[in-house]
């Protein structure tokens, strides 16, 4: 590197300005222009500006790139000003670098190359609000920060917006819905100085703020009802994670606590089901059910998603860059991303069973109190038993690997059964051919069961056949009893020893049948459903079998006879059997011994078995085990009292008793595993704290991440909440505190709310509220032509900014405004019309839109069922994020199509029409008055005499349009097509 010249430096000398007050932001000057050469993968030419330390090393060459104080030594400052195109830097082919950002660089080595903390790493700051000149203007100390800043650079701030659009304002903020007319006059007529607050806490304590707060977060939660993929299938239960979070923000549960639940809820003392189903954050990740997936892979990839999902919600950093390389700009090393990764690492996908609503749980439980207080104790006991088989399953593991080695290649041999009698409840008769089957004729019923006590063979039983033979005397030749020579199968039961009443249970497992016909699943002999069960309808008249296989193999020796129910209640029409042949299974095979899932799990190794592998396997074993099968029968039975209780399982997350090896992967490939790693966080921040002072799990993750000591969590979620109500945040890149990161406009605002969002409590209502009675949030919208130049992006915020709103919430005004919107909250998604075409857009048309009817067809937006491959085309015009990712902020774009949506998709259509059927029945003077109240139900405020004007020539047009129109009626027609105008303006869908 050649050495600046004593010409070029005194050049460089007199071309440096006076020192600024403020230190230059050098390190995000670096990162946009020279951490891709000379950064923590690369240092070329020795160069490697991620540190001071770094930076003032001797170089390659000899030279100091940096030398604090001394310009002329510098040689980074000579590369940057040369005009020799071979030395420059950046490169001719990189970004160059700005006059005002040489400038800075220049600053900063004359200042003594100072290398500060990153401002978002440092401690929150408390700043004392400034004093102002202007003492009337602010209304609580926000107004002071802001209007500091404006004083110094001689900029008024924008006077208050008017009473209308006040209450909307707050309305679409805080609600997504708009005021009524008669509540925009109430407030508008209302000169008591606590009238705006009174109208604040009001929407606050609207259940409504739950949905339109909870909507924001649930774009974080990347929520969706279907799994992703190409199958995409649907996830039914996946509306219980919603409504936890509807209730939550509803109920302001304290943000530290809404964290902690909702990232280990699980790992908190007597966790109740609530807080487990508040882990189904994490289970909003995409679940791919492709065949040939390799599924250690798909969740490999989930728990990518976990880590950088809480890296980008909670601290507002691209840890994902660090999945493969130290991250190129930030203070994140690989190793460090692996270490996040672990505590998710160490936690299993499962499910948990938990009320549909608390009122529905409660009304049951009064409804059925003497069943709930029977059930309990015995479910109470099978618990515990599933405990205890779950503790064992190590032990059990090393038994069935030997019991399935020695079975390897074995075949079960078939024995007819030595059946001793054959009874029927309706009163048939059976006689016994010659080859040992057994024909049943005379009285016939709706519903049968034959009882069968048969003798077994020596040797050990590991099952049962069932043969169903054709024979001329039944109808039409077939097997059944039928008209048509079929019969329906509902249930097959075996218990030992001759009295069936006495007989232990024999369970049955991995049913097969060599025919069944469609949709009469063998599957069906084994459930509990009367309606199932195995039918062999179009091949009546051939021979057919199914095999069951004993969960627990029999002995002859110990159980000489066994009791077999065939039962037969489908109960449409005689589906009875006509003739049958019972066989045993002597000896054992690999397909007898267990079924496929719990085979293939074998073979997977208890090393990588999830919580939810394990929930399988334990399943298994309450069938295997006496005593749980028993204690899983009383409980069935005790079920079967009363109606089923209002529960769901929902997908929840749960950690591992035996944690995981977690290793850094080589580029973040999953097959290419290198050095170990134990939960931890970023070096930058705090150090983390395990409770029980050896590995962190989850819940010191999370009780981390709101610890008064991280600086991060407080910031980035008040500014969150900042960008909510004024369209940006104070830091306007959501997702990104780091280097490359934008600097907050506001720096000691942004400190003094994150402060002060902690000595509230965490409540997110409170800093709401502070944030919308300030002077700052009630600010006219309209743009200042004066500060165009000086402030054209409002980052002063010399007045508000004008948002449009989301996509459901463009639904749900023209819906509020008709009066169709259904004010229901909660419940699971429904379905809006949908042009067929999207739903037919799944994975081999999969799935099945069936428009909703009644209430549900006029829910909010954010009920609309969200399926990943195919989402509803109203919400994705206007901007809904795909939910396979975190979206910390919505795109917004303006584009033709979102107008035509408006004016013609299906339930705007619907809105209009609903519109104007209102208008027309309301006790409405005549047609001024109509349009009055049309434009108010609309946008609230009063229509001006030019806009009146222009709705009545259009509302004439459309009227003379219409009667030249011989199979429509006028005033409908017409009154739709003007309302089409209203509900299609810019203001409506803008929140001012």
């Amino acid at each position: 590197m050649p050495r600046l010249s004593t010409h070029l430096a005194a050049a460089v000398l007199l071309a440096a300005p006076l020192l600024a007050a403020e230190p230059p932001d050098v390190q995000r000057i670096f990162a946009e222009h020279c951490l891709e050469c000379h950064g923590p993968d690369k240092a070329k030419g020795g160069l490697r500006l991620t540190c001071r330390e770094a930076a003032l090393k001797e170089l390659k060459s000899g030279a100091r790139a940096v030398v604090p104080g001394n310009l002329e030594e510098s040689e980074l400052i000579a590369r940057i000003i040369t005009d020799d195109a071979d030395d420059k830097m950046p490169p001719k082919d990189k970004k160059p670098l700005k006059p005002a950002e040489i400038e800075a660089l220049k600053q900063w080595v004359a200042r003594g190359a100072e290398w500060a903390v990153h401002w978002a790493y440092q401690p929150v700051q408390r700043s004392a609000p400034p004093v102002v000149h202007d003492a009337a203007w602010p209304r609580n100390e926000i107004d002071r920060f802001v209007l500091a800043t404006l004083e110094a650079k001689k900029i008024k701030p924008a006077p208050e917006a008017d009473r209308y659009t006040l209450i909307r304002r707050l309305s679409y903020d805080l609600l997504g819905l708009p005021p009524t007319p008669d509540e925009a006059d109430a407030f508008a007529a209302d000169s008591a100085p606590d009238a705006y607050g009174r109208l604040t806490d009001r929407l606050l304590a609207s259940r409504h703020f739950g949905e339109r707060w909870g909507r924001h977060w649930l774009d974080r939660a990347r929520y969706a009802d279907s799994d992703g993929y190409e199958k995409d299938n649907p996830r039914p239960e996946a509306w219980k994670y919603r409504d936890w979070v509807i209730d939550a923000v509803n109920r302001d549960l304290p943000f530290d606590q809404f964290t902690i639940e909702q990232l280990a809820g699980d790992l908190l003392p007597n966790a109740s089901p609530e807080q487990k189903l508040a882990t189904a954050f994490h289970r909003q990740t995409l679940t791919n059910t492709e065949g040939g997936t390799d599924q250690e892979q798909f969740r490999v990839e989930a728990t990518f998603d976990r880590t950088e999902t809480t890296g980008s919600v909670w601290l507002a950093h691209t840890v994902g860059c660090a999945r493969c390389h130290t991250h190129k700009y930030d203070a994140i090393t690989h190793r460090e991303y692996y270490q996040l990764f672990a505590f998710f690492n160490n936690a299993d996908e499962t499910k948990a069973t938990v009320p549909t609503s608390a009122t529905a749980m409660a009304d049951y439980e009064r409804a059925n109190a003497p069943h709930v207080a029977r059930l309990k104790p015995l479910e109470a006991k099978l618990d515990k038993l599933r405990d205890g088989l779950g503790a064992s399953l190590l032990d059990w593991e090393k038994d069935m690997t030997a019991r399935l080695s020695a079975a390897e290649g074995k075949k079960t041999r078939e024995q007819a059964l030595e059946v001793k009698s054959v009874a029927s409840a309706a009163g048939a008769e059976f006689q016994r051919l010659d080859d040992g089957s057994w024909l049943a004729n005379g009285t016939q019923s709706l519903k049968e069961n034959y009882a069968i006590v048969a003798d077994l063979p020596p040797g050990l039983i590991s099952g049962v056949k069932l043969e169903v033979l054709p024979d001329p005397s039944l109808p039409k030749g077939g097997c059944g009893r039928s008209p048509d020579g079929n019969f329906v199968l509902s249930k097959i039961t075996v218990r030992t020893g001759a009295d069936a009443a006495k007989g232990e249970l024999v369970g049955l497992h991995s049913p097969v049948a060599d025919f069944t016909q469609k949709g009469a699943s063998i599957d069906g002999a084994l459930d509990e459903k009367p309606e199932t069960g195995w039918g062999i309808a179009t091949q009546t008249d051939k021979p057919h079998h199914a095999t069951f296989y004993f969960t627990r193999p029999l002995n002859a020796a110990a159980t000489p006879q066994i009791s077999v129910s065939l039962a037969q209640h489908f109960g449409k029409g005689q589906h009875t059997i006509g003739r049958f042949r019972l066989v045993a299974l002597v000896g054992e095979s690999t397909t007898s011994i267990a079924p496929p899932a719990v085979r293939g799990l074998v073979g997977t190794g208890s090393e990588k078995w999830t919580n939810e592998n394990k929930e399988t396997l334990v399943d298994w074993l309450v069938k295997v085990d006496p005593t749980a099968s028993a204690a899983a029968a009383e409980v069935a039975v005790a079920k079967a009292g009363a109606p089923p209780a209002p529960v769901l399982d929902v997908r929840t997350f749960t950690q591992r008793k035996q944690p995981r090896d977690t290793k850094v992967l080589h580029r973040g490939e999953f097959l290419q595993p290198g050095d170990p790693v134990s939960p931890g966080t970023l070096a930058v921040l705090p150090p983390i704290a395990a409770r029980d002072g050896k590995m962190p799990d989850r819940l010191d993750l999370a009780r981390w991440l709101v610890s008064s000591q991280n600086p991060l969590t407080p910031r980035v979620i008040v500014n969150q909440f900042w960008a909510q109500l004024f369209g940006e945040g104070l830091v306007r890149t959501l997702g990104d505190f780091g280097v490359r990161g934008d600097k907050p406009t506001h720096p000691e605002l942004l400190d003094w709310l994150a402060s002060e969002f902690i000595a509230r409590g965490w409540s997110r209502k409170e800093i709401i509220r502070l944030i919308m009675t300030s002077a700052t949030y009630r600010q006219r919208s309209e743009v200042r032509p004066e500060l165009e130049e000086i402030d054209p992006l409002n980052h002063l915020l010399a007045r508000q900014n004008r948002i449009r709103v989301e996509g459901e919430i463009v639904r749900d005004l023209h819906l509020a405004a008709s009066g169709l919107l259904s004010p229901k909250i909660g419940g699971a998604s429904v379905f809006p019309p949908m042009p067929p075409e999207i739903a037919a857009l799944s994975y081999a048309n999969n799935f099945k839109w069936t428009d909703a009817t009644g209430e549900d067809r006029y829910r909010r937006g954010m009920y609309t069922f969200f399926k990943r491959t195919a989402p509803h085309p109203d919400l994705t015009t206007f901007d809904c994020p795909d939910a396979n990712l975190a979206a910390i902020k919505r795109g917004v774009s303006n584009t033709p199509l979102q107008a035509l949506t408006t004016l013609n998709a299906q339930t705007f259509a619907e809105a209009a029409q609903a519109m104007a059927k209102r208008l027309l029945a309301e006790p409405l003077a005549d047609d001024e008055a109509r349009l009055t109240r049309a434009f108010r139900l609309a946008v609230a405020r009063p229509p001006q005499p030019r806009e009146l004007a222009a709705l009545q020539k259009l509302l004439g047009q459309a009227r003379t349009h219409y009667a030249q129109a011989s199979d429509t009626e006028t005033e409908p027609a017409a009154w739709t097509a003007t309302v089409r105008i209203i509900l299609n303006t810019d203001e409506f869908i803008t929140r001012e």
